[in-house]
């Protein structure tokens, strides 16, 4: 069997998990991606490390037309599989997989959970949750500062707000703002590095962050985990750890409401949600697994095929109806952050090693010689460390030798 994997720029979800899982299940994969030699290099990486990879070629393709991917597909015959676990291309692989008949999620679920405005008015409508949110188009004439000001004027949304792209990612361009002239000028910002996108600016929900991983076949949806998250201090909304939850996530029965009212049942999602009082209040819906390597420490310790069981969704086998997750293990997320931009000239090297019944698993997101801006988004990773183990303490401890341990220098 062939699955055809559409993707944008290469991710360790991808090559990690995903890849090796369908090794394991025996598939030969076909890459559908507007950036070939980006996953060529990437995978050939992993291969040279000792990872495993099933049979794969690729096709070229603007993955972003739904319908230049059906095109591109079907020239080759029809497939037996799609599935794609970018952001970005949730509603195309969704019409795609819809086109050719074969299991997928829900296009509309899919773009309704992408569009952030889309999110709100069904939420609402649904009378669910109704968070205050205001959409704010170009100005009349395109990015003239005066005519900005006006849309954000007849937007006329609630301060303080979070302002961010309307199909936005992974704290890009997420800004908390006080007022209007401080939501006027970071429009301004938004919309001279990306002109014309689209943006939204919405009431702020404060409060203890989690996620809520779920995972369905159409027919069955599994509570598979959750995190709390600690964020950088506000304006900006950047991840700095994640811990696992040990016991119930809170008001996960109001979350997977909401989830419902949304479409969401197929597939992986990854929810972010804040709890106000008695209250889960939706953040964001990622209809994708959880990245960042918490996806590559949830299989390690859950002690499940998550991977696989995600792909299986998508070749139309049903999910069991216990998923036989290990209980009581811990996993904490580290993310290395840089707090100024120039140029990386120090930092460890990927590493993989367990000690005192801790693994921790090192990853560099930036090379060495590397110049970057600081965006003040998880653009700004420098690596991230991932430690599993069973006991809470002897975790934490073992992130801390290793946070203290190595050197991460930046040269302005």
């Amino acid at each position: 069997m062939r699955l055809h994997l559409l993707a944008v720029n290469p991710t360790d979800s991808v090559t990690e998990g995903f890849l090796p899982a369908a090794a394991r299940l025996g598939l030969a994969v076909t890459v559908v991606t507007d950036q070939p030699a980006a996953h060529e290099r990437a995978y050939a990486q992993y291969a040279a490390a000792g990872g495993r990879l099933p049979a794969l070629d690729y096709l070229a393709a603007d993955v972003g037309d739904f319908r230049e991917v059906i095109a591109t597909i079907a020239a080759g015959g029809r497939p037996t599989a799609l599935f794609s676990n970018s952001d970005h291309l949730q509603a195309q692989t969704a019409l795609a997989a819809d086109f050719f008949g074969l299991p997928g999620k829900d296009w509309r679920a899919a773009l309704r959970t992408k569009n952030k405005a889309e999110l709100r008015r069904a939420l609402a409508d649904a009378g669910l949750d109704a968070v205050r949110s205001a959409e704010i188009g170009p100005g009349r004439n395109g990015e003239d500062p005066a005519d900005v000001a006006e849309a954000v004027r007849q937007a006329n949304p609630p301060y303080p707000c979070v302002v961010k792209p309307r199909e936005g990612v992974a704290s890009e361009d997420v800004a908390l703002v006080a007022n209007e002239a401080e939501l006027v000028a970071r429009c301004a910002e938004i919309r001279a590095r990306r002109p014309g996108v689209a943006l939204v600016a919405e009431e702020f929900l404060a409060g203890p962050l989690h996620t809520l991983e779920t995972l369905g076949d159409g027919r069955t949806l599994h509570t598979v985990a959750a995190f709390h998250t600690e964020l950088s201090p506000p304006p900006y909304f950047i991840e700095q750890r994640l811990r696992l939850l040990t016991g119930p996530p809170p008001y996960a029965d109001q979350v997977l409401a909401q989830l419902e009212a949304l479409g969401v049942g197929f597939g992986a999602c990854h929810t972010e949600y804040v709890v106000q009082g008695e209250r889960a209040r939706i953040i964001e819906v990622n209809y994708r697994a959880i990245g960042d390597q918490c996806d590559l420490a949830l299989a390690d310790v859950l002690g499940i095929p998550l991977f696989e069981h995600i792909l299986r969704t998508h070749l139309g086998q049903p999910l069991p109806a216990s998923l036989g997750a290990r209980l009581g293990g811990r996993a904490r997320m580290e993310y290395v952050t840089a707090d100024r931009a120039g140029t990386l000239i120090a930092a460890p090297r990927a590493s993989d090693e367990v000690h005192a019944g801790v693994r921790l698993v090192y990853r560099p997101l930036r090379e060495i010689g590397t110049h970057r801006p600081l965006h003040h988004t998880n653009r700004d990773f420098l690596g991230v460390l991932r430690a599993t183990g069973g006991d809470e303490r002897a975790v934490a401890a073992a992130v801390a030798r290793f946070l203290a341990a190595h050197t991460w220098e930046i040269r302005p």
